[in-house]
């Protein structure tokens, strides 16, 4: 499956401490190899034609799902990384 990052996403993780894009990078790699791995802990958002996702306890990633391609829409301590901020 391909995985494509909204400017949005870019933003946001351009933003991020090193540490956390680099956990970022690695969750993003689990995405593209297992949509389903356990420590994504992958989840539909209510009321949204949206996902999110676990990067670790603190920050989440959202992304939406268009045919063959995982659209990235946003990442971030937690409400903002769900959109929520």
């Amino acid at each position: 499956m391909n995985i494509t990052r909204s400017d949005s996403f870019q933003d946001h993780y351009a933003r991020l401490p090193a540490n956390i894009r680099k956990k970022v990078d690695k969750q993003l790699l689990f995405l593209h190899q297992n949509i389903a791995h356990p420590s994504l802990r992958v989840k539909k958002m209510r009321g949204l034609d949206c996902f999110e996702a676990r990067v670790d306890r603190s920050y989440r990633f959202t992304f939406t799902k268009i045919e063959n391609t995982l659209l990235l829409l946003s990442v971030g301590p937690h409400d903002e990384g769900l959109g929520k901020k």
